[in-house]
């Protein structure tokens, strides 16, 4: 579960928040990707690519990206969406394992409009991959914002893709699907109905509070106004820490939340479980072809008393590149031959 919520005017900058829920911990670090990166599609091989932009990304276990912006103010973000159904691998389509399909994008286009243009160019497949650490594989969907203020939701129901595409789409949760959402959020008082505005943790319940929220943010007089009021909305569609509801085993909360100004490309990110907060500018950052993959530990980090705060642009280091999930790893953890 998750909440994502893009802020197009807020005195000329872009803004977008979104919240990382989940029923366990996700060792999440961050890292810097450099241009000049090679890799492949992590299915079959078949498509490869060398990075275009550099990007600073959220990692779910150092395997995949969750989120992320590159330095052309291209982000994404990826969300839980149950009813995501994806059909068995087709070798006639362009693939993309779950765990690049963000990265693909960071990787190589500025806008959405880019993007959205490829996937209906190609049709591409996200191939579902097992979780490693034992979860179920993961049904997610796929949030795109740029620094033009353009949004995009991609999700992908009987294997192909469904792409909501427009500047007025600013908020995204979890279930139902993108078009139910769009129609049910307007019964609500203040958003076109006349329902009381709801205060639950359910996917469509936070929908309408970001969207009201939103709606009613005053402009900002500089950045750091713009960033507060930002995760103000963020934190209302938060969930708290609880037991499971009965029948739910697996009761989803807030473990970070973050804002990216895609106008002035800063990240900033809070762990919910960590006092400090921490942010970075990426046109400070080396993103040179050539140049390492950098990584902030936030899982040591922020373990520690007096961990990080504040600026940490400088403080990534280089411990080496970050390996994507492919279905060759999972073939090798299977087979004991590495573990995760």
């Amino acid at each position: 579960m998750c909440t994502r919520v893009i802020w197009p005017d807020a005195n000329g900058a872009v803004l977008v928040g979104r919240n990382m829920d989940f029923h366990k911990d996700l060792a999440t670090n961050l890292w810097t990707q450099p241009r000049g990166i090679r890799r492949d599609d992590g299915v079959s091989g078949e498509l490869t690519w060398t990075s275009k932009y550099g990007s600073v990304i959220t990692t779910a276990f150092d395997l995949m990206s969750v989120d992320g912006l590159n330095e052309a103010g291209l982000a994404g973000h990826i969300l839980w969406l149950a009813e995501s159904t994806y059909a068995a691998a087709e070798t006639s389509r362009t693939q993309l394992s779950q765990a690049v399909w963000l990265q693909y994008f960071l990787d190589n286009f500025s806008t959405v409009a880019e993007a959205v243009a490829w996937v209906a160019e190609t049709n591409v497949q996200v191939v579902q991959m097992a979780d490693p650490t034992g979860g179920k594989p993961p049904t997610i969907h796929l949030a795109l914002d740029d620094a033009t203020g353009d949004s995009a939701i991609i999700e992908y129901i009987d294997g192909q893709p469904r792409v909501y595409h427009s500047r007025d789409y600013r908020v995204m949760t979890n279930s139902p699907t993108f078009d139910q959402q769009i129609e049910l959020v307007k019964t609500f008082e203040g958003l076109g109905g006349d329902k009381p505005l709801p205060g639950s943790t359910l996917a469509s319940d936070r929908f309408a509070r970001a969207s009201y929220y939103l709606s009613r943010l005053s402009q900002p007089t500089t950045q750091l106004d713009g960033i507060a009021a930002m995760f103000s909305v963020i934190r209302n569609a938060a969930q708290p820490f609880r037991q499971p509801d009965p029948g739910k085993p697996d009761a989803s909360q807030t473990i970070w939340q973050s804002v990216s100004d895609l106008t002035n490309r800063r990240v900033v990110f809070e762990s919910t479980t960590r006092p400090n907060i921490v942010w970075m500018d990426l046109e400070k950052m080396d993103f040179s072809e050539g140049s390492p993959q950098l990584k902030l530990d936030l899982v040591e980090e922020l373990r520690l008393e007096d961990g990080l705060a504040g600026n940490v642009t400088q403080k990534f280091e280089d411990k080496g590149p970050m390996t994507f999930l492919s279905m060759a790893m999972l073939q090798q953890l299977e087979a004991g031959v590495v573990t995760p």
